[in-house]
């Protein structure tokens, strides 16, 4: 089976992050790459979960809670506690 070279374009900074794991690994980027790839095609997928999730803060169940609870801040709808009482709740 004939071999081909592969260009792939990386920050710099990140190729010797790279190639720092892979060393650790006893294997090259090369390898590595190919080991991505081999995966890839055996399981027809990503051989690792991809998301666009972002910070659970933003989650739009966290919002509706803030939202909430800024409406009702504005309406004098809050409690006050001193140091002392929110210490006392943790215990």
């Amino acid at each position: 089976m004939a071999q081909i070279n592969i260009n792939i374009r990386m920050d710099e900074g990140l190729k010797k992050q790279a190639e720092s794991l892979f060393s650790e690994l006893g294997m090259t980027i090369s390898t590595a790459f190919n080991v991505f790839v081999r995966q890839a095609v055996r399981q027809r997928k990503i051989p690792f979960e991809i998301s666009a999730e972002s910070d659970p803060f933003y989650s739009e169940s966290n919002m509706k809670v803030l939202l909430q609870s800024i409406k009702e801040a504005d309406e004098g709808k809050f409690i006050v506690k001193t140091m002392e009482e929110l210490e006392a709740m943790e215990k």
